[in-house]
């Protein structure tokens, strides 16, 4: 199961958004983390 994380930065006139995707392996068991970085306005679109 995936878990979400976002935390909003501010750059300049641009608001943006660093979304921390928790993954678990079913192989080994293990947790990946994946960093994506979109405009703050889409990040409630990316996470549907």
């Amino acid at each position: 199961m995936a878990k979400k994380t976002v935390a909003t930065l501010q750059k300049g006139k641009k608001d943006m958004a660093k979304i921390i995707l928790t993954e678990k392996s079913e192989k080994t068991g293990a947790y990946t983390f994946r960093e994506i970085m979109v405009p703050a306005d889409k990040a409630k679109e990316y996470l549907q």
